[in-house]
């Protein structure tokens, strides 16, 4: 056999014993320093190289260090991909499942945040610790699908003695990399893998194809929330005089008066109500906005008092059976949204505990058991999208400088009647 180069089409068309004979007599003969009967493909033998310079143990185990329970709750809560979770299983698990495989979603990190597929392979799967919590770089695990797409940014098949270490030999993988379609920022990845016997090329479009449709609804969900923020914020720029610009929870541009257009406007991690310092703006004086901020532009730009903040109101209506809502007043106008019941229910304990609870304590409040933290920090996360300018955290609360007024119902047990919440069927106090 001459010293030609490996490519999947020609794996495919092999028998599957001689291709695996094949795969493993070229690994063995390349990691040997020696020249294989056929050259590995390019994108193989660039990772074992990368392996090599690493030091990786082509012998060792796949096992890893597993996240615990409620930090692999928080990665799963704060990443885009959970919005598209539905598209990318609704595309792959069930093929995944009938084709004896199963699909995987990995953070930006590799570690595996979901699985589901085949339950046959899922349990075997638990035997290379492909699991949830589970890390799937090319530093822990070597050449596979999951670590070298994270590794190059594109979408990779690894088959069988294609990986680097030996006890994934039995496993063949196709994986491509989702990215947030507003900045190009790495996701995670997106991954079928299972027993090598199950290979086929035409996996790799396939799992890339899933990818694409996910970031495509993502760019759609974007659109969305920027266009409804914006529907809030025109009336409001309208009757301001100066500069001002409204922006979502990341910086991108949904209305502006007085500026040139920008697409984005550069924000600090650590942002908030108040005065603060914006290198593209100066000084601006911030709002919240369902959905983002209001960026006031002072046009004398003095210092910034870190300790300056934004006075508000809150009014919490809660005076009606079945509509509950939250009103927010500032300097440059008000804006109100419907409260889901569990969202009302938080609302009003910390209404009633202005000195703030913690999520043990919120816990508690709520559903009488103050080991559901998680439950609580996953809730109080969606609350704070929109109230993050007047709600606080660590404990969780009302910002001081906040008014807080409640609306109550003229008879107090018509006070939110689904709630079973201990601190609302309580007493008022």
């Amino acid at each position: 056999m001459n010293n030609t180069q490996l490519d999947m089409k020609r794996l495919a068309a092999m028998d599957a014993a001689r291709a695996t004979r094949l795969l493993h007599r070229v690994r063995e003969e390349t990691l040997a320093g020696r020249r294989p009967p056929i050259a590995p493909r390019p994108v193989i033998d660039a990772s074992w190289q990368r392996m090599a310079r690493l030091g990786l143990d082509p012998d060792q185990g796949t096992n890893s260090v597993l996240l615990r329970r409620d930090e692999l709750e928080q990665r799963r809560r704060t990443t885009l991909l959970a919005e598209v979770l539905q598209t990318l299983t609704g595309g792959l698990a069930g093929i995944a499942d009938a084709s004896l495989q199963i699909m995987v979603v990995t953070d930006e990190h590799g570690r595996v945040l979901w699985r589901q597929g085949n339950s046959s392979v899922l349990r075997r799967a638990n035997g290379i610790c492909l699991e949830e919590g589970a890390a799937w770089t090319e530093h822990t695990t070597g050449t596979n699908a999951v670590g070298t797409a994270l590794t190059l940014g594109r979408a990779v098949q690894v088959h069988s003695a294609e990986h680097y270490v030996q006890a994934l030999h039995d496993w063949t993988c196709a994986a491509a990399p989702v990215y947030d379609p507003r900045d190009r920022r790495l996701l995670g990845i997106l991954d079928v893998s299972g027993p090598a016997s199950t290979f086929h090329p035409a996996m790799l479009p396939l799992v890339g194809s899933v990818a694409r449709l996910a970031e495509a609804e993502m760019r759609e969900r974007h659109r969305g929330s920027v266009d409804r923020l914006r529907a809030v914020a025109a009336p409001i720029l309208c009757r301001m005089g100066g500069r001002a610009v409204a922006v979502d929870e990341h910086g991108w541009t949904a209305a502006v008066t007085g500026l040139a257009p920008t697409d984005r406007v550069p924000l600090p991690k650590s942002f908030g109500a108040g005065r603060v310092w914006l290198p593209s703006l100066g000084t601006c004086v911030v709002e919240p906005l369902p959905g983002g901020w209001l960026l006031r532009v002072e046009e004398e730009n003095p210092p910034v008092d870190p300790g300056a903040g934004a006075t508000g109101r809150v009014v919490l209506d809660l005076s009606r059976p079945r509509r509950w809502t939250v009103a927010v007043t500032g300097e440059a106008g008000s804006w109100q949204q419907e409260l889901s019941p569990r969202h009302a229910e938080l609302l009003y304990v910390l209404a009633l505990h202005r000195d703030g609870r913690t999520a043990a304590e919120l816990a508690d409040d709520v559903f009488g058991d103050r080991t559901r933290t998680v439950t609580v920090r996953a809730e109080m996360s969606r609350v704070r999208r929109n109230l993050a300018g007047v709600l606080a955290h660590r404990p969780y609360r009302f910002r001081e400088e906040v008014v807080v007024e409640v609306l109550r119902p003229e008879h107090p047990e018509d006070l939110l009647p689904h709630s079973l919440a201990p601190a609302v069927r309580a007493p008022a106090p």
